[in-house]
């Protein structure tokens, strides 16, 4: 690996993550158990919702949302191609079509809730809100959007764990909110994640999926359960481990106080990149309090050498990265769905302009200064 001077993230783990993984391994019980649960009560408190179930990706969470709706061949979903590949990958295995919407724009790169609107057919079956890097996607419009076509909302708040912002806690608002506790997440488990539902027997239905669909699970037959059980359904396993939710416990209580710490590092990047002239930094007129922060994003003015940029950046030990290529210009769907370039103008020019900067809890007020100090000696827009 590359030593980076200010790595675009860094884990925040330490002491409390290992006595909590030494601890489980004391227990000799590694899957899905009384951590799993503990852990699964705690993050459903969190977003102020019954029940959550914890799964071992947010991919994981994507699919099981989807297979729990019952969309399939015939069906569409409209999602925007800005985002990572997992949500369109598993509307397209579960053998529907994922219909791609532009964002917003360089300002706010949230799905358009106007463009989702003029790409809705009688086959649409559901709507995908991505939270990119943590900020609210506009969820009074989808939800409108969403009740008036009689369509399912599911929230991809991979970005933003246990987030409340005023249109509510982040995952919750939908029908199905999923989440990802990858390595890089703000509440990190290394692999792992989560689903919430509002409705119970969707909810109920996601939990059977998630492991086989089993009437009866491996930790209450080891316990002294019934041996016996009945398969109702065709399930998978994405059962998460008891080291990643005894992980997640630890990383959900210091959750709220690595939050403050992303903010005051945005704070300080918009305060420090605001004379940068033709530079826009997306969500930027919104409250930094209502923000996960999982990226800082900005976008460059049209004609900046992404890739020199970079270079600099590179050269003073700051790690960058592009989130994220638009999906619909990826070779498999545009051999499977007949995408094609110029096909989202907006998406396309943004997604080809995007940098991320460094930022996780553990950014100081002097690595912004030294990232913003290095972007200012490369950029080529000085007045």
């Amino acid at each position: 690996m590359t030593d980076w001077k200010i790595p675009l993230y860094a884990p925040s783990t330490g002491a409390a993550e290992a006595h909590a993984v030494a601890e489980v391994l004391r227990a000799n019980w590694l899957s899905v158990g009384r951590v799993t649960q503990d852990f699964e009560e705690r993050y459903a408190a969190a977003l102020g919702v019954e029940d959550a179930v914890a799964v071992s990706s947010g991919t994981a969470a994507l699919h099981l949302a989807v297979l729990a709706l019952g969309i399939g061949p015939g069906d569409e979903v409209v999602l925007p191609s800005l985002s990572f590949v997992s949500a369109a990958a598993v509307i397209a295995l579960c053998g529907a079509t994922p219909v791609f919407a532009e964002v917003s724009g360089a300002h706010d790169l949230g799905v358009d809730p106007a463009d989702v609107a003029a790409r809705i057919t009688a086959r649409t079956r559901a709507v995908v809100a991505v939270h990119y890097g943590g900020h609210a996607a506009d969820l009074p419009a989808l939800t409108e959007l969403a009740r008036r076509h009689g369509l399912a909302l599911i929230e991809d708040a991979a970005h933003a764990p246990a987030t409340k912002t005023a249109y509510g806690v982040l995952g919750t608002v939908g029908d199905i909110g999923c989440y990802s506790f990858f390595a890089t997440k703000n509440l990190a488990m290394g692999e792992g994640g989560a689903v919430v539902a509002r409705d119970p027997a969707v909810r109920a239905r996601i939990r059977a999926l998630r492991s086989h669909a089993l009437t009866v699970g491996a930790e209450q037959r080891h316990r002294g359960g019934p041996s016996a059980y009945d398969v109702d359904g065709f399930g998978l396993n994405y059962r998460p481990t008891e080291i990643a939710c005894a992980l997640g416990r630890v990383q959900l209580e210091a959750l709220a106080e690595r939050r403050v710490l992303r903010q005051e590092a945005v704070r300080a990047y918009r305060t420090l990149l605001s004379g940068l002239p033709g530079l826009e930094v997306p969500f930027a007129d919104r409250p930094v309090e209502e923000g996960a922060h999982h990226l800082f994003p900005v976008v460059l003015p049209e004609g900046l050498d992404r890739e020199g940029l970079q270079a600099g950046l590179r050269a003073a030990g700051v790690q960058s990265g592009v989130h994220y290529p638009p999906t619909h210009l990826f070779t498999a769907y545009r051999e499977r769905f007949g995408t094609r370039p110029g096909s989202l103008p907006v998406t396309e020019s943004v997604a080809a302009r995007q940098l991320s900067l460094p930022l996780h809890a553990a950014t100081t007020l002097q690595d912004v200064r030294h990232v913003a100090e290095a972007v200012s000696r490369t950029w080529p827009h000085q007045p």
